[in-house]
């Protein structure tokens, strides 16, 4: 029906935030393409960037493959490496855009907790207008359309209010059998922030839930700025 890109900065963000919404999306019939723009390669105490690049790297694999995800891109980036103002970096972002040519585009809230997840969110803002112009020219020829942009949640839900739900609540354990592929990662978050990160999804999923009067839901702010509006819903 739909193709949707999720442009996310780590692997696992997508877990967090929107992989119950992306199984939605994939029931309905819709095209899921996930990019990771970062390899996540310092995400942990003890294993090194470079071993943990490829272990990060196979754990996205094998949660999107319990997906049924059409295809994993990886934007080249290392973790802090990313920048928004920035035409090389907004330049590869454009490039993801305008080959998939997708109809909506999920990506991190612009005031989300850190400066990767951030400066994400401000690149996929320019790039998919930029995506747009015939005459601006990258590694990938031609032009995208215009479609609207959806933030997710921020970790915790922290100064993030929804004006958008997805009832998740047939996907959720699905949702974190995908995010508990990412054992480099539900390691780190314990050994580094002392925290539990699937009870802490599972939590704010049914917190979610309780605004939007389902048992589990995901929540999401549409980017509201001229031409990317919508008269229908994108979301499933």
């Amino acid at each position: 029906m739909y193709t949707v890109l999720v442009i996310s900065c780590h692997p696992d963000d997508m877990e967090l935030a929107c992989a119950g919404t992306l199984l939605k999306c994939k029931e309905r019939g819709d095209r899921v393409v996930v990019c990771h723009l970062s390899s996540g390669n310092l995400g942990h105490v003890i294993i090194p960037p470079d071993e943990l690049s490829v272990i990060r790297a196979n754990e996205a694999r094998k949660s999107a493959a319990i997906g049924g995800f059409d295809e994993v891109i990886w934007g080249g980036f290392d973790d802090l490496e990313i920048y928004d103002n920035n035409r090389e970096a907004r330049d590869k972002v454009v490039d993801v855009i305008k080959r998939v040519d997708p109809d909506f585009i999920i990506t991190h809230d612009p005031n989300d907790y850190m400066p990767d997840h951030t400066a994400t969110s401000r690149l996929v803002f320019d790039a998919c207008f930029t995506a747009t112009l015939p005459n601006y020219h990258t590694k990938t020829e031609g032009a995208a359309k215009m479609v609207p942009v959806y933030y997710m949640d921020t970790l915790a839900g922290v100064n993030f209010n929804p004006t958008e739900y997805v009832d998740v609540t047939p996907f959720i354990d699905k949702k974190l059998d995908m995010l508990e592929c990412h054992e480099s990662q539900l390691v780190w978050m314990r050994d580094h922030d002392g925290i539990d990160f699937a009870d802490m999804v599972r939590t704010c999923s049914k917190y979610r839930g309780y605004q939007a009067g389902v048992e589990y839901a995901e929540g999401f702010r549409q980017c509201q700025v001229y031409l990317k509006g919508t008269t229908k819903r994108y979301l499933p």
